[in-house]
This record gives structure tokens, C-alpha cells and sequence, in this order.
């Protein structure tokens, strides 16, 4: 939340700006020429958002808290689902910005809104008076108090109004309101917000051009969904404060979800918890996450369930098969002797992700600069690969360093820069010779640049007494020997300088970038059951649907809905009854058959010597549960009517889940 606030900073701030300018009139800032030319033009924000919906709702409460806390107290945030019509929009505003209840599903006196024992009638000339009497009692008060609250929000601080999503509203709805607002405009300082999960384009669609005209539209565009992603795997998952981590596949499910579903940046967070849940649920040694950086103190808390638990980790069997023999036996026999071992290891994976982080922000450096970026633009995609497999040995990797190879020199002193500064900055204690190398190779530089000046002067002298030579002989004479120089010429010192600088990086990412899954007691931090995840994110309502309606006992937990192959149990919910003897008809279901066999299924409770009922004698509480029934299966979508036979419903789903 704290990062998405930052980011939405720029944002709010030019919103700050519009609103403050928005009404001078009221802040006695204007003439009287600009207040008659905006006497019925409303202030208007077009907010574009994207359309990540999901993540507009703390989007729009910062904003409120924002606007609060530097223009206005009065904001009202209104949603479509809640104004069908105008009466309700009024209803909405008024309540809110008066902090009053409302019942909206009354249907007498509903024009009027109940405020502190008063009922208000719901319109724009009341909305007039409430805010001159609110005004007014600002005005009375102490100096004191006066001077707090003005130095937070304007003199006349003005009505802002933010329709959550414009697209969703009626178009009667907005215009109503907005030739009713520009009619009071002049004594009511409102100012409209659009959030618009589009394009800015549907206010033009939505309103005709005589209810547009009567809106000063300003255009706000918020950073894509894209960014804000890039951002948090940044800030959240790529450092050592998280101990925390995901691995490749379970990163590329919720990034895939994220990119292929719903851009909503809330969700992926969502899933980042599940993940949490899970590993903390499933793997016994995750306890040793909980305090990775102080590994001395958890490590030595283990007890021996959790000593034995630790050996039987994949890649802890391999560290151990690595070892001498003697060694071998001490780790699987002697618990202190395997703390100590573990609190050294934890230490080591500590350092190894500090390492990684600084190595793989510098190579992003490189790879986000080159053409067609072959290991990807985004951190988050150089990190997935980095990840799945040793980067160095991909082809992607093979033609970076290629594309890096032909860099100028201008990009690879810039790229330098920048790696020096992430190494500077960085947690790892290991990189102090990297920083000195690196600052040498921009010395080095500097120096070709200095020779490069004066070769410049040489080139230009030998060129002049080039031109002297105007024999064809001398001229022949000097072209062959730049073609024969052509041949066999030689690296120059910046080429030598550049491949130097690329394969010293080139070292870096081999010697820092070495998978997770390759250090030992990666499991304590790593969350990698990517089918789990799947499960619980990729929906798939069919199949739930039908094992809820087949089997009522895996998600209700009674014994008596328990029932043996295909028996249809009468203890069972009317719909799963239902539901079971539908599955054993065809295209065309006659109702009265079905009431029929749902009646014996339903009666049998009775024992094996009751009397089954005919179809003339079917109890009518029987029949009701059996309409019931039949509905809620076609509010699923499980049939429909038929119009071939009126007492028949049509089949809409084969096949078996």
C-alpha cells in the first residue's frame, strides 16, 4: 500500500494543483471577465486508471485521504450500482457529504434524507444552503480554530464529487446531474472526478456535446498496471528484508494471471500471501524463514523432529553426499553438531541472496539498454530466468552479450555509473574489489577520450597532405595501403576496453547468478508447489459445480449425505436430487417424469414397505421443493425451457468434469 501511495504521488499532487486552481472566483482570486466566461463550465478531472478495476478502490481512498487532508472535507464518492437514477444520486451525495443514513430501499418520502431530527429534500438548492450554513459557522469560529482548518483547506473549500466508474453510469443519470450542477455553479464550488477505466473517449460517447461543453475537462492519466507490478516485485520481492521468496514457476503463475487475466496488481498480492499461507502450511522447515537473518538464535531453538526434518531435504541429502565420511555420519547422527551446520548454511544463503539481488540489478542495466531486449525489458523477466535456469548458458544470454559487445562508448560509461552506484549502495560485503574495478574501467575510458582528441588532430594533418598528393600514382598508391590495413587491422584499444568490461560482467552473473534451487536448504525460503497455487487461483467453476451437486458430501462433511456408487441419497439437498436425475436424461427432460422419480426419491425416507405416491397424489410441499429445485438448476445454466414441448426442459450440459 505504502509503495502504491508513492507511486501514485505524482498524481495526486497535479490533482492537489487542479483542485486549488479550480474555483477562484470563490477565493476571491479572479475577475469578473474569467468568472462570466466559467459561470456554468463544472471543473471536471478525467481520471484514467486502466483497467485493473480492482486495484481503483485503494486508489480512490488514498485520493479522498489525500484531498482531505490539503483541499476540501466534503468528497463523496459515488458508484454506479448505487444511483440508477438521479433521485438516488442525490440521495447518495447529500448523505455523504451531510454524514447521514439513507435508506435507499424505502420507497415513501424518497426525496427527502433525515439529518439530525430534519428531513432535507434531496436537491441541488438544499445541497446550496447546507454548504453556505457549514461555510458560514467556519467563518464564526475562533481565530484559533479558524487558523488550523485554513491552513489544511481552502477559504471556500469546494464539493468534489468522484464517480468511481463513469462507464457503468446511465447516460440520463450524468447528464441530469450535470445540467442541474452547471446551473448552480455560480453558488456551489463543485468539481467532478471521473474515473474512466478506458479511454478518456466514453465521456464524448456517453454525453452529447451540449452537456460536454458544460465541463472544463482536465486529463489525468495514472502509471499502467504494468509499472506498478514492475515496482513491487522490485521493492517487495527483490530484497533481503523479505526472507520470504518465490520460486520460478510460482512467480510466472501469478504473473501470467496478472498479464493474461486482470492487471490487478491487489490480486497478485493476494496471491503472494496464498503463497505464504502454504509454505508456512506444507513445509515443516519453514519455521527457519521466520528469522533468516538472525539464523544463530532460530537455528539453535531447533528440536530433534525438526533436526530430522532438515535431513530430509533434497538439497541438504546432496550437500551431505558431498562430504567426507566422517562428516557424513556426524550431520545425520548428532543434533548440535547439525545446528551449528545449519545456522552456517542459513548465513550463507543470506549472503548469496544479497549477492544475487546487487549482480542482477546490474545486468539489468546491460540487457534493458539493448535492441530488442533478448532477455527481456522488465527485472521481473530477467529474474524469472535467472531462476529456471544458469542464465550464461541460454541463447538469450549468448546474444546479449553480443548486442553488449557493439555498444558506444557514451552507453557503456552510463552503464558503469549506474552499476557502480548499485554496488555502492548494496548489502553485500563482497563487492568493494568489483567497485574498484569498475571505477578503473571508467578511468581507462576517460583516458581513450583524451587520446581520441589528439589522434583527431593527426587524422586531420595526414588528411591535408593527402589532398597534396593530386598524382594518380600517389593516390593509388596510399588507397592500397588502406585496403591492406583494412586486412589485417587489429582491435583498437576502446574494442579491447569494451570486451574486457563485458566479460568482467559476464564473471559477475556467473559467479552471483547461480539458481536458487542450487543452494543448499533452499526450501527453509523458497515457495516453488506450483500446482497448489494453480489450483487455488485458476478457477474452475464447472467442476466445482459438480461435485457440489453429484457429491454434497465432500464440501458439507455430513455422514448421512454419504452415499455408495451412483445411489441417489433422499437425505441429500433437493437440488442434488434433482441435479443426479437429470444427468440420466437425455437432450428433452418431461417434467412430469422428473417430478415423479424426484417424489420416490424424496418418500423413500419412509422405509422399503411405504407406498410410493402416484403423480396425482404428490404432496404440494413435495412439488414446491421440486420447483425450486428445477429453478435453481436453471439459474446454473443446467436447462432451459423448450420450446419443441411445453412440458419439457432442455439438457445444456454433456460430458462428464
Amino acid at each position: 500500500q505504502q509503495i502504491q501511495e508513492d507511486l501514485n504521488k505524482q498524481l495526486f499532487d497535479n490533482l492537489v494543483s487542479f483542485l486549488r486552481q479550480s474555483h477562484p472566483e470563490f477565493q476571491g482570486k479572479t475577475t469578473e471577465w474569467t468568472w462570466r466566461m466559467k459561470t456554468r463550465e463544472i471543473p471536471t478531472a478525467a481520471l484514467v486508471l486502466g483497467v485493473n478495476v480492482t486495484d481503483h478502490d485503494l486508489t480512490f481512498r488514498s485520493l479522498s485521504e489525500v484531498l482531505q487532508n490539503n483541499i476540501t472535507p466534503y468528497i463523496a464518492l459515488l458508484e454506479a450500482k448505487d444511483c440508477p437514477g438521479i433521485k438516488n444520486l442525490m440521495q447518495k451525495l447529500m448523505g455523504q457529504l451531510m454524514n447521514c443514513y439513507i435508506d435507499v430501499d424505502s420507497l415513501e418520502d424518497e426525496d427527502y434524507v433525515q439529518v439530525s431530527q430534519r428531513r432535507i429534500r434531496c436537491s441541488m438548492t438544499s445541497l446550496i444552503k447546507w454548504y453556505e450554513s457549514v461555510t458560514k459557522k467556519k467563518d464564526s469560529e475562533t481565530p484559533s480554530k479558524k487558523r488550523t482548518t485554513s491552513s489544511r483547506h481552502l477559504q471556500s473549500p469546494p464539493v468534489v464529487v468522484i464517480f468511481k466508474d463513469m462507464e457503468s453510469f446511465t447516460t440520463k443519470v450524468l447528464q441530469d446531474f450535470i445540467v442541474i450542477s452547471s446551473q448552480h455553479i455560480h453558488e456551489l464550488p463543485l468539481v467532478l472526478i471521473f474515473g474512466i477505466a478506458t479511454s478518456p473517449m466514453i465521456i464524448h460517447s456517453l454525453l452529447p456535446h451540449s452537456v460536454s461543453s458544460l465541463l472544463c475537462i482536465e486529463l489525468f492519466q495514472s502509471l499502467s498496471c504494468k509499472e506498478h507490478l514492475s515496482t513491487i516485485i522490485d521493492k517487495l520481492l527483490l530484497t533481503t528484508q523479505l526472507p520470504f521468496k518465490l520460486g520460478e514457476k510460482v512467480l510466472q503463475v501469478l504473473i501470467n494471471i496478472f498479464l493474461y487475466h486482470d492487471f490487478a496488481v491487489q490480486n497478485f498480492i493476494k496471491g503472494f500471501q496464498l503463497c505464504i499461507v502454504e509454505h508456512f502450511y506444507s513445509q515443516p522447515v519453514s519455521v527457519l524463514c521466520c528469522q533468516l537473518v538472525d539464523a544463530k538464535k532460530r537455528a539453535n531453538s531447533l528440536s530433534h523432529d525438526q533436526c530430522e526434518n532438515i535431513r530430509r531435504l533434497p538439497s541438504f541429502r546432496r550437500y551431505v553426499e558431498n562430504q567426507v565420511s566422517e562428516k557424513q555420519i556426524t550431520l545425520l547422527t548428532e543434533d548440535n553438531f547439525l545446528k551449528e551446520t545449519v545456522q552456517k548454511l542459513l548465513e550463507d544463503l543470506h549472503v548469496y541472496h544479497e549477492n544475487y539481488i546487487s549482480v542482477l540489478r546490474c545486468l539489468h542495466v546491460f540487457t534493458s539498454s539493448l535492441p530488442k531486449y533478448p532477455l527481456g525489458k522488465q527485472i521481473r523477466e530477467l529474474h524469472c530466468a535467472c531462476l529456471e535456469n544458469r542464465v550464461w548458458e541460454t541463447e538469450e544470454y549468448e546474444s546479449s552479450l553480443q548486442l553488449a559487445r557493439m555498444l558506444n562508448k557514451s552507453d557503456l560509461v552510463t552503464m558503469l555509473q549506474q552499476c557502480v552506484e548499485i554496488f555502492v549502495s548494496s548489502s553485500g560485503k563482497e563487492f568493494d574489489k568489483t567497485v574498484e574495478k569498475l571505477k578503473e574501467f571508467l578511468t581507462q575510458f576517460q583516458k581513450l577520450e583524451e587520446e581520441a582528441f589528439q589522434e583527431h588532430d593527426v587524422s586531420v594533418s595526414s588528411q591535408k597532405e593527402l589532398q597534396k598528393k593530386t598524382d594518380l600514382y600517389h593516390l593509388q598508391k596510399t588507397l592500397l595501403e588502406f585496403k591492406e590495413s583494412r586486412r589485417s587491422k587489429k582491435l583498437t584499444k576502446f574494442e579491447t576496453l569494451r570486451f574486457e568490461v563485458v566479460d568482467y560482467i559476464d564473471s559477475l552473473v556467473r559467479n552471483y547468478l547461480v539458481p536458487a534451487d542450487h543452494k543448499t536448504l533452499h526450501e527453509v525460503v523458497y515457495f516453488n508447489t506450483a500446482s497448489v497455487l494453480r489450483e487455488h487461483l485458476n478457477a474452475a467453476p464447472r467442476i466445482a459445480l459438480h461435485t457440489a451437486l453429484n457429491n454434497p458430501y465432500c464440501y458439507l462433511k455430513n455422514q448421512t449425505l454419504k452415499s455408495d456408487g451412483g445411489s441417489i441419497s433422499n437425505k441429500a439437498p433437493d437440488i442434488c436430487i434433482a441435479y443426479k436425475l437429470h444427468l440420466e436424461c437425455g437432450r428433452l427432460i418431461n417434467l412430469v417424469d422428473w417430478l415423479e422419480a424426484f417424489s420416490t426419491v424424496v418418500t423413500s425416507a419412509e422405509g422399503p414397505n411405504a407406498d410410493v405416491p402416484s403423480s396425482d397424489q404428490v404432496d404440494d410441499i413435495i412439488h414446491a421443493r421440486f420447483i425450486r429445485a428445477v429453478s435453481e438448476l436453471e439459474l446454473l445454466g443446467f436447462i432451459k425451457p423448450s420450446k419443441q414441448k411445453t412440458d419439457h426442459v432442455a439438457r445444456l450440459t454433456w460430458g462428464a468434469c
